[in-house]
């Protein structure tokens, strides 16, 4: 059965994450888009947000919402804040898209308390057998690109990810794994078989103690 945490037009696995953050929190979005998420927290939850988006269109619009973002690439604008800057550091359904996801992670975590990270689940049944039955790169609601004009660089499974924390040595706070509907409006969570059954990954990681 599918459920909805807020009743608002956020993605299914945007209300996840929202769910996570306290109130009066310092939250920075990196590729954030638009801004529904910090949009949605900043009416409701009261953060003190930041931005950084690529393209300047999409800046605008956050800037007409009345939110602190910023045009720029990730990888370069991170570099500028301090350590611990922010309660949160969100990265979402982004992971898949970049060229130096370790290198990513660990400026994430220098700069904030605890980082939140979703991406598209390349384990999930249906991709695997796309790859099985028709032999060539999957195509799904959650992977809407044909391999020649696809944003995506690499591909991650909720498995993969668990053995790269356990890897590079940091911890995992929370995890959901989740199937969605709806427009991705709405969805369910997966406690069974999540690399083989979830369509996403949601992640919630902090530094080693």
């Amino acid at each position: 059965m599918s459920t909805r945490i807020y009743d608002s037009p956020l993605r299914y696995d945007l209300q996840i994450i929202a769910s996570w953050i306290q109130p009066g929190s310092k939250v920075i979005g990196l590729g954030c888009g638009e801004g529904d998420l910090l949009d949605f927290l900043k009416r409701h939850k009261q953060i003190h947000e930041t931005g950084i988006e690529i393209m300047e269109e999409r800046v605008a619009v956050c800037i007409e919402k009345g939110l602190s973002a910023i045009q720029g690439d990730i990888f370069e604008e991170i570099t500028d804040y301090p350590d611990d800057a922010f309660d949160y550091v969100i990265l979402s359904q982004t992971l898949q898209q970049v060229y130096e996801p370790l290198e990513l992670i660990r400026s994430m975590m220098r700069i904030g308390k605890k980082v939140i990270v979703s991406f598209p689940n390349f384990g999930h049944w249906h991709v695997r057998l796309q790859v099985l039955t028709c032999g060539h790169a999957p195509v799904t609601p959650q992977l809407p690109y044909q391999w020649y004009d696809t944003p995506n660089i690499r591909v991650i499974s909720i498995k993969d990810f668990r053995k790269f924390a356990d890897q590079v040595g940091f911890r995992i706070l929370r995890e959901v794994a989740i199937n969605t509907d709806n427009y991705e409006r709405t969805g369910s969570n997966v406690r069974f078989l999540p690399n083989l059954m979830a369509t996403y990954g949601i992640y919630m990681i902090g530094r080693k103690k």
